[in-house]
């Protein structure tokens, strides 16, 4: 294995610090060369750049003009860059840097030492982070948001008929969603920065009343989270075949062939779901596990993942609908804004009590941030249909082994690619190996001072050492959504494969986004390996109501599947009550 991939970055001179911590969540596995380069490089990491710009706490000149350090590649896999994000935290009066690391790492011990720079003070800066400040705390909307949402829908639905283009149309439509997906990250930017604020005044004034679970119930239940309408609408679908002895029967015999069987059916109930199962694909069939990527599958390339979603939900009664758990923490949420307003306002503390309220408004910046990250998801995705187009008929065209191995190029190599397919035939096969090698690697949690060791060095994954649990112990985790919970823990790695989840059942799993939320509506709780206080699991999960603790590290190797557990999603305690 070589040293460096050919895509990774070199360190940055001024902010030496990196994390996989959230980049994981984004990022769990190496991204492709085309999928890095088109669409993170050349799309994405400027409207990031833009974004921090935006909040007033950086300058244009602070960052290279070719690779914004606000991130790092190294073997393929996205790093935070953990030296340059903390600026937020030097330069904002609205968080302190503790408070941000919190946020990111809860309380890892292995987390470097901020140390002061020279270029960290920046008061020049200051009257624009204030304007910006006074926006996060009073915004009721974000306009910018619904408009380029209504853009990202009219850019799906009215995508040509791919495999009647040329390859130079192809290209110039993926092209086209490079400056789509620097505005689309520019919105989810500013709104990921503001929407730690929320929580970060929410857990100080939880210390003050000696309530520490309220700043979860406060970020529950706040409505409009587009990353969680998959959900509600997978129920809708899961109601249908429910109460249809046809469908039933056609998902009795399993997700595999399901729609070409169902197209078979000569009946009502069979082409109403499937027109409804098409709708839904146009809608969100750019969701899938890992969707930042252009190379992973989504919901569109490969209907099984949904359809493996569905057929779990569809045993599930209707007293379990997402609405009616939905609307529990809406209920839970008012009462406990009368509870803390009261318990502030006995404290006398005028200010803590305006900071109260201008928190309550603050959260709505965690649905603009699901909002933005949905409205990204379908950029990346035309992006996506497209190479697969490309790769798909230059497969048959015998250019190509294979329809993945068109991700392999680079972005200065697309054009040339189309101009002459036979000569990287060997070349992109050769990439795509190495790619997959990179996948075994175990990325530093950590990079410090900028020393990234060579990837031979790397461990492979599944060789960390990992203590057993018995009875009785208590395994710490991040707080995500209060609720305690028994079940029996499920330990799920792939979201292709959730057939051993039963109701109620526990879902233990590497790492969650969006396209993982429908499994949510099976669960009784979940626990991820990794995440934080708004990473998107746990904003899924306080909508959907269900008890949620994430960053336990190891937890699908720690925790033997079929174990009787507890979960407490206010505490972050995980309690293995009894061994399988």
């Amino acid at each position: 294995m070589q040293e460096r991939w050919i895509t990774d970055w070199p360190v940055s001179e001024r902010w030496t610090h990196y994390t996989r911590a959230n980049a994981g969540e984004v990022l769990p596995n190496p991204a492709s060369p085309l999928g890095q380069q088109f669409s993170w490089e050349k799309g994405m990491i400027p409207g990031w750049r833009d974004a921090y710009i935006e909040s007033g706490n950086y300058s244009l000149d602070e960052f290279d003009a070719d690779r914004a350090e606000v991130v790092g590649f190294f073997g393929g896999y996205l790093f935070i860059n953990l030296s340059n994000v903390r600026m937020q935290g030097v330069r904002s009066p609205a968080i302190t840097i503790e408070q941000l690391d919190l946020a990111f790492f809860g309380d890892r011990l292995d987390v470097p030492a901020y140390i002061a720079h020279p270029d960290d003070d920046r008061p020049d800066l200051m009257e624009k982070a204030l304007r910006h400040i006074g926006w996060m705390l009073t915004a009721q909307d974000y306009p910018e948001i619904d408009a380029f949402k209504q853009q990202t829908i009219t850019l799906r639905c009215g995508r040509p008929d791919l495999s009647m283009l040329t390859d130079d149309e192809l290209v110039a439509r993926a092209r086209m969603t490079q400056p789509l997906l620097q505005t689309g990250f520019h919105h989810h930017g500013v709104a990921s920065s503001a929407s730690g604020v929320a929580p970060g005044i929410l857990y100080a004034i939880g210390d003050a009343i000696d309530d520490p679970t309220m700043p979860m119930v406060l970020c529950s239940g706040i409505g409009n989270v587009d990353s969680a309408e998959p959900s509600y609408r997978m129920w809708e679908l899961s109601r249908q075949v429910r109460a249809s002895r046809i469908l039933t029967t056609v998902f009795n015999a399993g997700v595999d062939g399901l729609l070409d069987r169902l197209k078979s059916e000569a009946s009502a109930d069979a082409a109403e779901f499937l027109a409804a199962w098409d709708q839904f694909i146009i809608d969100f069939g750019s969701r899938g596990p890992s969707e930042w990527e252009m190379a992973s599958p989504t919901w569109e390339t490969e209907p099984e993942l949904a359809l493996a979603a569905l057929n779990q939900t569809r045993w599930q009664t209707d007293v379990e609908s997402p609405a009616n758990r939905n609307q529990t923490k809406v209920i839970e949420r008012t009462t406990k804004i009368a509870e803390v307003r009261a318990a502030v306002a006995a404290l006398g503390n005028d200010g803590l009590n305006a900071q109260l309220e201008v928190a309550i408004v603050a959260t709505n910046q965690l649905a603009f941030r699901e909002r933005t990250k949905t409205n990204l998801v379908r950029v990346v995705h035309e992006g996506r249909m497209v190479f697969r187009e490309l790769g798909r008929r230059h497969g048959l065209a015998g250019n190509l082994n294979h329809v993945e191995h068109v991700f392999m190029l680079l972005d200065d190599e697309v054009e040339s690619f189309v101009k002459n397919p036979t000569f990287m035939t060997t070349t992109l096969a050769g990439r795509y190996e190495q790619w997959h090698e990179l996948w075994d690697l175990e990325p530093p949690f950590i990079i410090t001072d900028g020393n990234v060791p060579p990837l031979p060095q790397w461990p492979r994954k599944g060789q960390a050492i990992v203590e057993s649990v018995a009875t009785g112990d208590i395994l710490q985790g991040i707080p995500g959504c209060p609720g305690v919970v028994q079940g029996i823990a499920r330990v799920i790695l792939d979201p292709r494969d959730p057939m051993a989840l039963e109701p109620g059942d526990i879902m233990i799993a590497p790492v969650l986004d969006p396209a993982w939320t429908p499994l949510f509506m099976t669960a009784g709780g979940v626990i991820v390996n990794v995440g934080g206080q708004i990473s998107h699991a746990i904003i899924v999960s306080r909508e959907l109501g269900l008890p949620c603790v994430v960053s336990v590290e190891h937890a699908t190797d720690q925790i033997p599947n079929g174990a009787t557990i507890e979960v407490n999603g206010a505490t972050g305690k995980i309690t293995i009550i009894e061994l399988p």
